[in-house]
């Protein structure tokens, strides 16, 4: 291992796989989280081509495949159940890639936190503060205590304390809707691709998982902290979405109360840094995105094979953190806003722009979904 003492603040995908790409090229890192256990929270997690890409340079590709389920196509079908659109994940995968992969976010940490040391991973270490010295930068965690490393990767999400303090006005912007999800033994539905239903009342998907499992997600227009959104259980999911074409009451029917996770959506508006001397920002602390895309995860891992690819050129952190920056910042910002336009276009509750929206995409060309698709899944490895 190459003598130098570096700290990663966050343990969720962006910074277990950088811990993970780093340890490939020789260098130990130790790595923070606020969570009680290195566990994860949430449901099911999208996984394009150029994430599966990111895991192949880790090698750790063949773990990730075997605990998620490959599907063959992703649909977009109105409120009634007619057909929108709809993507050949089998084509895209034979020309990109494994495209129109799922898993759940659990099985997925689970395969990299075993890549790497136990002894590397601290838990309840919420980091409130850093101070870059002569000695390198010293990180302060809510428990009073603190740690002083050469160099600092920041990985800690949305919410980021340190970003908010090194740019005070980068918080994070909410995109004008709520979402629930859930992850649910499969009552007997039979689908090979991932499907989201749009109209007036608002967007809900739904994809198999592997073990028999499904997840969905449910969104709806709303000011943002809305208490009434937030005491809304399945049932009551079930009456906002009725008339929604069959399973989508099923899947709310079969919800257990501790299976319904909820949260307002939220993204960052994009920043010109992710480079601060010594300090390096990723994954969603430097670009978080609506989910919209599917690209959250997948850009965290592309940013943490890119910063390797720099950092083993010379082992120059803060020259390899901006080259990072340089690499990394268009991408970013384009998913960024795409996902969130993505997101306005999805949502929308006006019945004439629901019907040109779905007369457009009915009638959409196959380039112009290859076209956007190959731009997302080809990347500068």
């Amino acid at each position: 291992m190459v003598d130098v003492n570096i700290g990663i603040i966050g343990g969720g995908i962006a910074g277990l796989s950088t811990a993970i790409a780093l340890q490939k090229i020789g260098l130990s890192t130790t790595i923070f989280d606020a969570a009680p256990k290195f566990e994860p929270v949430g449901a099911g997690l999208a996984l394009a081509a150029n994430a599966i890409k990111g895991f192949l340079r880790l090698g750790i590709a063949e773990e990730v495949i075997s605990k998620g389920n490959c599907l063959n196509g992703f649909h977009i079908f109105d409120a009634n159940g007619k057909l929108i659109n709809r993507t050949d994940s089998r084509a895209m995968s034979q020309k990109y890639g494994l495209d129109n992969f799922v898993i759940h976010r659990a099985s997925l940490h689970q395969v990299l936190v075993a890549q790497l040391p136990q002894n590397s991973m601290r838990a309840e270490k919420k980091a409130i503060r850093a101070d870059q010295t002569a000695k390198g930068v010293t990180v302060h965690f809510q428990d009073n205590t603190s740690a002083t490393f050469d160099y600092v990767i920041v990985a800690d999400g949305i919410n980021s304390l340190l970003r908010q303090q090194l740019l005070p006005s980068s918080k994070p912007r909410y995109a004008g809707y709520t979402c629930w999800r859930g992850v649910i033994d499969n009552p007997g539905h039979q689908a090979q691709y991932a499907s989201e239903t749009w109209g007036r009342a608002g967007r809900v998907g739904w994809t198999p998982l592997a073990d028999n499992k499904i997840y969905w997600f449910a969104c709806v227009n709303s000011p943002q902290n809305n208490p009434k959104m937030k005491a809304m259980e399945a049932e009551d999911l079930q009456r906002h979405f009725h008339g929604y074409h069959s399973p989508i009451s099923s899947l709310f029917a079969h919800t257990k109360p501790d299976q319904l996770l909820w949260h307002d959506i939220y993204d960052l508006k994009p920043i010109q840094n992710f480079a601060f001397q010594n300090i390096l920002f990723i994954g969603d602390a430097a670009h978080a995105t609506t989910p919209n895309m599917g690209q959250g995860a997948c850009q965290a891992v592309e940013d943490a094979v890119v910063f390797a690819d720099e950092l083993q050129k010379d082992f120059d952190f803060p020259a390899a953190a901006q080259r990072f920056e340089q690499r990394r910042i268009p991408r970013t910002h384009w998913i960024t806003r795409q996902s969130r336009f993505l997101g306005e276009v999805a949502q929308s509750s006006n019945p004439f722009f629901i019907s040109l929206r779905n007369f457009g995409l009915r009638n959409l060309p196959n380039w112009v979904n290859e076209k956007q698709l190959e731009k997302v899944y080809s990347v500068d490895f």
